[in-house]
């Protein structure tokens, strides 16, 4: 079958997954929707996507069924739990995962789809809310060769680089290697911030004056206006940054890694939390930054 011609199944239409079925859907693709709360797909439904009142109606409809939920149990819930995908999966269907989740349960969770015929490959994306509407996302993807190349025409349109970074797992070690370097990318971002407000340099011009050198990233970029800004609305939520962190720290320490860097923007991003600042923008963190520096 020509990929175009399949009708796909979005599960999930928050900050990601909306703009990436919007783009899924200007490119021509069929494609069915469903999220927990209905209100957060109603965009969709007015631009031609179909509703669907629970996975397993919307995988008994569809070719391919592509998740971007928000943890290890939800996807668990969505392909495992009653109602869920694995229980109208049919011969030759193939399942992507684009979540972030901990690489056990992907592998877990692509057994259980096996076992019914069907192929599943985890392919969690690098680039926030930006990369997702501009469909630049860098896309890390764990399973079958001929499963990757299947969904190559989906990722196309959905990122900018898709890299087949091996076994079914693989994807979501290769996300987590990115959130970590994410994570201290951002407390540099921070810290500059904050030094040259405290010396009296004029942050703007600093940012400016780095952004084309070796210090040069895409936190600093996106990231660093909006902290002058202040504008703290999420392209990547604190608590979706902590459950990433969280669960690369626990990897790491089931394979004898140590991770003080990552630890300690953890702990930093924990008091954001404390502040009530959980569901804004990780460059929230500036925040924490400010009250150690008395910059408040």
């Amino acid at each position: 079958m020509n990929m175009m011609d399949s009708t796909l199944g979005i599960i999930g239409t928050g900050i990601m997954g909306e703009p990436m079925a919007r783009n899924l859907l200007r490119a021509g693709y069929m494609v069915c929707v469903y999220n927990r709360t209905r209100a957060k797909a109603e965009a969709l439904l007015t631009e031609g996507a179909t509703w669907r009142d629970c996975p397993a109606a919307l995988a008994k409809d569809v070719d391919v069924v592509i998740s971007i939920v928000s943890d290890s149990p939800d996807v668990e819930s969505v392909y495992l739990g009653p109602h869920g995908v694995c229980d109208t999966l049919r011969n030759g269907m193939l399942c992507i995962d684009m979540s972030t989740i901990a690489p056990e349960v992907t592998r877990t969770v692509a057994g259980e789809v096996r076992k019914r015929g069907s192929s599943f490959v985890d392919a969690p994306v690098s680039g926030g809310k930006t990369g997702a509407e501009a469909g630049t996302l860098s896309i890390m993807v764990g399973g079958d060769s001929r499963d990757v190349t299947r969904a190559k025409a989906i990722f196309d349109v959905l990122g900018k680089l898709t890299v087949h970074c091996g076994l079914v797992g693989n994807g979501q070690l290769t996300k987590l290697c990115n959130q970590l370097l994410c994570g201290l990318n951002l407390l540099g971002v921070c810290e500059a911030v904050i030094f040259a407000k405290r010396v009296g340099l004029d942050p703007g011009t600093m940012l400016e004056a780095v952004s084309k050198g070796a210090a040069g990233s895409w936190a600093l970029d996106n990231l660093g206006p909006r902290m002058l800004a202040r504008d703290f609305a999420p392209m990547f939520m604190i608590d979706l940054q902590q459950k990433d962190l969280r669960i690369a720290l626990l990897t790491a320490l089931g394979n004898g890694i140590p991770l003080p860097g990552t630890s300690l923007v953890s702990q930093l991003l924990t008091a954001n939390q404390a502040a009530g600042e959980g569901c804004e923008g990780t460059q929230a963190m500036v925040k924490t930054l400010e009250r150690l520096a008395r910059l408040e």
